[in-house]
């Protein structure tokens, strides 16, 4: 590698790289398919009124509410049944003046009828069982006031107004407010497309058996999970074996269908480093970092191209720390900022290089007092890039400054959520 660079500069010049990435255009997407974390680029306004026509809150009898205003306890008001109206298509027949007709939650409220009663409050108590028959007449116990139980029109969300903003990060309760008002598309930010290309011959695919020398693609479907949750899309996914010419034409195909390509492993100082023997164009350096030194970063085919190393904690920190904010901007997600923390235990670090250890928030047992208002973060595991164990059991990146080479329980370290 021709130079080493702090990791500032590196995270300066993949922005650099990866800034076209940020201005996305929009797409209509299905309300079904596949829309959960990603972010509206126009706000969802209703086409009519939900609700769209006057129906029941409960399960009981609809009425006139002139005519049930006398009852009450030991005095109840009996009425005529004069029909059945359920939650279905179609339009009830108009209620006559001194009848009850049963109708159930979300059926449409028959004309004349102003008011529903629950059923709890007739001598019916319940529709089910041997209830469900249709009886002739219904005794009311407690009087209701007009509009008591009906929804009107619009009475949720009127016709043109604005359900879900532009900006809004889509869970399943806003799906279910676009579907309700018959919304079927969505204006969502267009994806950026990556490629997660994994290199190396010895390695084997889940649910693939390793022969002598061979690992399982850890890279592969983590990064590919990584990308996802940052709000990008894997637009191929390719496992390329330790020949320069087989790895050059996946990663041309790769850079022809996707905004982006992300390549691990064949990076370092080896003698067998087939990406960086395939892409002559691209630039690699040494990170002054631990783990992850070893990047690359450049152009296929006008494509951008990252290069991770390959070792599976490296590749993972190399995410956090130079891809994760830029594809979540591109997604119109925030940026997960660093936090400030303090240690939990002593650290001991090497000169020279910024050490991004795994850690854990520590936090009080229940029932226990805090000590102190600073969030505290212990290390976990040691700091080997090959200890997967150590990196799933963590939820922040450990900051130790390239200068510091004794870090006291108590000091101030920044985190990165992870």
């Amino acid at each position: 590698m021709s130079e080493r660079v702090d990791v500032e500069q590196h995270r300066a010049d993949v922005a650099e790289l990866l800034a076209t990435l940020a201005d996305r255009p929009v797409e209509q997407v299905p309300l079904d398919q596949g829309v959960l974390g990603r972010v509206l680029a126009r706000d969802v306004t209703a086409p009519g009124p939900l609700p769209r026509f006057r129906n029941s809150q409960m399960d009981g009898f609809a009425v006139r509410a002139a005519d049930v205003a006398t009852a009450g306890p030991g005095a109840p008001v009996t009425l005529p049944v004069a029909g059945d109206v359920a939650a279905a298509p179609g339009e009830p027949a108009p209620l006559a003046p001194g009848t009850a007709v049963r109708i159930m939650t979300g059926a449409p409220v028959p004309e004349g009828a102003d008011a529903v009663v629950p059923v709890e409050d007739t001598d019916h108590v319940t529709f089910n069982g041997a209830a469900a028959a249709l009886a002739t007449t219904v005794d009311v116990a407690r009087a209701r006031m007009s509009g008591e139980f009906v929804r009107e029109p619009g009475s949720d969300v009127a016709a043109g107004a604005v359900v879900l903003p532009a900006g809004t990060v889509l869970a399943p309760h806003h799906v279910a407010a676009a579907a309700a008002c018959g919304v079927a598309h969505l204006a969502l930010r267009a994806q950026v497309s990556v490629a997660v290309v994994s290199t190396g011959s010895e390695l084997v695919g889940p649910g693939g058996e390793p022969g002598p020398g061979q690992i399982w693609d850890a890279n592969g479907p983590a990064l590919a999970a990584a990308v996802q949750a940052a709000g990008g899309r894997v637009g191929e996914r390719l496992t390329l074996a330790d020949d320069p010419a087989a790895v050059r034409a996946g990663l041309e195909r790769a850079a022809a269908g996707c905004d982006l390509v992300l390549t691990t492993g064949g990076v370092s100082q080896g003698a067998y480093e087939v990406v960086k023997d395939a892409l002559p164009e691209v630039v690699f350096r040494s990170v002054a970092m631990q783990p992850g030194g070893p990047q690359g970063f450049g152009r296929i085919g006008g494509t951008p191209v990252l290069t991770f190393p390959g070792n599976p904690v490296s590749a993972q920190v190399s995410f956090v720390v130079f891809l994760r904010d830029v594809l979540r901007r591109s997604a119109g997600l925030p940026p997960v900022e660093r936090m400030p923390a303090v240690l939990d235990g002593a650290v001991r670090s090497p000169a020279g290089k910024r050490q991004l250890l795994r850690g854990r928030w520590v936090r009080p047992a229940a029932g226990a007092a805090a000590v102190g208002a600073e969030e505290r973060v212990a290390v976990v595991g040691g700091p080997g890039s090959h200890l997967v164990a150590s990196m799933a059991a963590a939820d922040v990146l450990i900051d130790v400054p390239a200068a510091a080479t004794t870090l006291e329980p108590g000091a101030e370290v920044a985190v990165w959520p992870l």
